[in-house]
């Protein structure tokens, strides 16, 4: 049964979720998180819709188990592929990260009505992004751009490095001319926000969903009359693989000391 003490559930491949972590956690400071990082199977942008659908089914599972009142899927390519299929069979709330990001570009003051989207391999596939915009606002113009390396270089601690900077230039310089906002399809570019915004430019606005996703969780809970009434709460770390090197890893993302506990895969079933 979910209660006011139930914790709100976090699930990426890896680390790049703890940008929507760090979010949600500004934004509901009373509440209990437990992120679970798939480490095992990172990273999601290259696999298929069939593998990403179970690993995020297993997560959600774990999270079953944990009794959570909310499940934030902090990862776009698992939002694309298994946010349907999390929401029909789990008997919590489940949120995605791409509608709060098309949300908030929509939003934003435009000159020419033109969107960009940077994400995975898998997210740019999908071409979700395009279609939510257009089903939104059909006069939009609408591109989109893999940029895989960001993911490894923000995981290397790289994010302002001079080889970051190329790499951005080499994706974006032309791909963002005369764009009004540019969308980052994937919760690791955040930490590459000031790179992108150099080379975007000025007049470019850069869209992170992770706020925009803490403010719908947000008004989820107190809609469904179950958020904390807690001043202060508390996150719990969970992986299925290597919890030493995510903590390492990890640091990039987080300012405090942290414990991780490994589960099994077998615990995901």
């Amino acid at each position: 049964m979910k209660t006011k003490k139930s914790p709100i559930g976090v699930f990426d491949s890896g680390m790049g979720g703890l940008t929507v972590l760090n979010a949600l956690r500004k934004e509901l400071s009373g509440e209990d998180f437990i992120y679970f990082g798939d480490t095992a199977h990172l990273p999601y942008g290259s696999k298929s819709a069939d593998a990403v659908r179970k690993y995020a089914l297993r997560a959600a599972k774990f999270f079953k188990k944990k009794k959570v009142k909310l499940m934030v899927v902090a990862c776009n390519t698992a939002s694309v592929y298994a946010l349907d299929t999390l929401k029909k069979t789990m008997p919590f709330e489940v949120l995605g990260v791409i509608l709060p990001g098309v949300r908030a570009a929509l939003h934003k003051e435009t000159k020419k009505n033109s969107i960009g989207v940077i994400g995975t391999y898998g997210t740019v596939k999908s071409g979700i992004y395009r279609r939510l915009i257009l089903e939104m606002e059909p006069q939009s113009r609408v591109k989109a751009r893999a940029c895989p390396l960001f993911v490894p270089l923000v995981e290397e601690g790289w994010t302002d490095h001079e080889i970051t900077k190329q790499v951005a230039r080499l994706y974006l310089e032309d791909f963002a001319s005369g764009l009004d906002s540019l969308i980052l399809g994937c919760t690791h570019y955040p930490l590459l926000k000031g790179v992108i915004k150099n080379v975007a430019g000025p007049s470019v606005n850069i869209i992170d969903s992770a706020r925009e996703v803490a403010m719908e969780a947000s008004k989820l809970l107190n809609e469904a009359g179950t958020a904390s009434g807690k001043k202060n709460g508390s996150v719990k770390f969970y992986v299925s693989d290597a919890p030493e090197l995510f903590k390492e890893s990890a640091s990039i993302f987080l300012e405090e000391s942290f414990k991780v506990q490994q589960v099994g895969l077998l615990e995901t079933d």
